[in-house]
């Protein structure tokens, strides 16, 4: 039996959908605390459906880059696997670079005409076993973050956002920073989309153009990639 249809089948599906679901419940019930909590801090009704609609906008354009590298994952390990990963995780490359890792330790190539249903179910597991250390690190110590927080602003509530918006700068640069060394079309993709994300906002601030606040993400990252894909 080819490895696609077992990849591909209703019972692999199924299995799939009960992993989904799950994550699909937990962000419901994100939501619904997020509501709770905001309009128990005094948030007015048109905030909290303001800064919804900013981040339901915001996650358009990571959304659509993962879809479009979800093709070449689905391709190799099917649609069950790809949606259900992806659903939990939403890193195309760690789940290609691990969907490798566990095919070439059997000795074929990810996609290769002689992968098998032992090759793909190793492929398999290793996607699956090299994400639970950050899951469950991120189940353990979660809760415990906001004291951490607290404890680095040693008690001054004014040092608090400042601490949460250093922490953002440092993981986006950390992440910049691979790209920018490259000196390839992932270098060009990220200054193109920072430029544009730069005029976008500069735009919208001048005019007081809310929509375009909101879109000036995604519209950024898509330019990038077109004009890298294009040089």
């Amino acid at each position: 039996m080819d490895y696609l249809e077992i990849a591909n089948s209703l019972p692999l599906w199924i299995a799939a959908s009960l992993a989904v679901i799950v994550a699909m419940f937990q962000a419901v019930l994100f939501l619904r605390r997020a509501w709770t909590d905001g309009k128990r801090v005094g948030l007015t009704d048109d905030q909290l459906r303001s800064g919804f609609r900013s981040g339901m906008i915001s996650a358009v354009g990571p959304a659509f880059a993962i879809l479009m590298g979800m093709v070449a994952l689905l391709v190799s390990m099917g649609g069950a696997i790809s949606w259900m990963r992806l659903s939990f995780i939403g890193s195309v490359m760690f789940e290609l670079m691990a969907a490798n890792f566990g095919t070439e330790a059997m000795g074929v190539s990810l996609g290769a005409p002689d992968m098998d249903a032992v090759v793909f179910a190793n492929a398999v597991w290793t996607m699956t076993l090299g994400a639970v250390g950050w899951l469950v690190i991120t189940g353990l110590f979660t809760p415990r973050m906001e004291n951490i927080r607290r404890t680095l602003a040693g008690g001054r509530e004014a040092l608090l956002p400042v601490i949460t918006i250093a922490a953002m700068l440092g993981a986006f640069a950390y992440m910049s920073t691979e790209r920018i060394l490259r000196f390839d079309k992932q270098t060009i993709a990220w200054f193109v989309g920072a430029a544009t994300m730069g005029v976008l906002l500069s735009i919208a601030r001048s005019r007081n153009i809310q929509w375009l606040k909101e879109w000036s993400l995604g519209i950024a990252m898509f330019t990038g990639m077109i004009v890298a894909s294009l040089i």
